[in-house]
């Protein structure tokens, strides 16, 4: 039995990074935030730059990218996307180097490899350049993410079904968009069909498409106006228990902070022979 592990180094509006990995080399999906945060991160986990193998971008959003050039060009990590993301990513004001040896263009659906990680990116609906989910196999163990989701398309829904562990946003509480401070036009664009999703979208999903294979839910990239870890998780947790869905013990539930890192997650991981 080997081991498998992830934490969130952020999770937000403000900057989205995610580590997966095993103690000899992992992967990073989205660079959001400052290096400095990165390297800082990665160290207090006894973790080194040497140690990563690729950057996935799931989208061109300022957010998700901030920091891909330096970790393509100037670490020379590779960095995969799209062909529009990366294209999108070029445009960018929000990112200095140009990715140009470091650059990886992957296709929606086609599988390819990373080491031992078998990776296949998805189509997911964001009002952005294009925008990805990643489902990551290793071994006998299935992580999905999907973030910046209008809403769930049968091809979201196909993915996520086969997680094993499953990092889903919940960006919003309806109620505090409705009544906070945002403009309509930005209200609308939160709560449209290629916005983000909500809680209850979250929730809703989550009620109705559970499998006991699925062991882990990470609620990620919460708004900072209009939501709370906790409202999310409760949320998530009392619409489950509705359908007789046991937080703690049928399933591991946790709502991603914004700027603070989260625990390390350990998974078992059976190799296939």
């Amino acid at each position: 039995m080997e081991k498998l592990y992830f934490f969130s180094l952020a999770s937000g509006s403000s900057g989205n990074c995610y580590y997966l990995g095993t103690s000899a080399y992992g992967i990073l999906v989205d660079a959001g935030i400052g290096v400095r945060q990165i390297k800082k991160t990665l160290r207090e986990h006894s973790l080194g730059f040497e140690k990563i193998m690729a950057v996935l971008i799931t989208h061109d959003h300022a957010d998700h990218i901030k920091s891909a050039g330096y970790l393509g060009e100037s670490l020379n990590i590779p960095v995969y996307a799209t062909e529009l993301v990366h294209a999108g990513i070029r445009r960018s004001r929000y990112v200095e180097e140009v990715l140009v040896r470091s650059r990886r263009v992957l296709e929606k659906e086609k599988p390819f490899m990373i080491r031992d990680f078998s990776i296949t990116a998805f189509d997911v609906p964001h009002d952005s350049s294009d925008n990805v989910g990643y489902s990551i196999a290793y071994g006998d163990q299935t992580f999905v993410i999907v973030t910046d989701a209008g809403h769930i398309t049968e091809t979201v829904s196909k993915y996520a079904c086969r997680a094993n562990h499953l990092v889903l946003e919940a960006n919003y509480d309806e109620e505090m968009l409705s009544s906070g401070s945002y403009p309509d036009f930005l209200k609308e664009r939160v709560s449209g069909m290629t916005g983000h999703l909500s809680n209850r979208d979250a929730a809703e999903f989550l009620a109705a498409n559970y499998s006991p294979k699925l062991r882990d839910i990470w609620l990620c990239h919460l708004s900072r106006d209009n939501n709370h870890p906790e409202l999310a998780y409760k949320t998530v947790d009392l619409r489950l228990f509705q359908e007789g869905i046991r937080v703690g013990k049928d399933v591991s539930l946790t709502a991603l902070k914004r700027t603070t890192p989260s625990e390390m997650f350990e998974f078992d991981v059976r190799m296939e022979v």
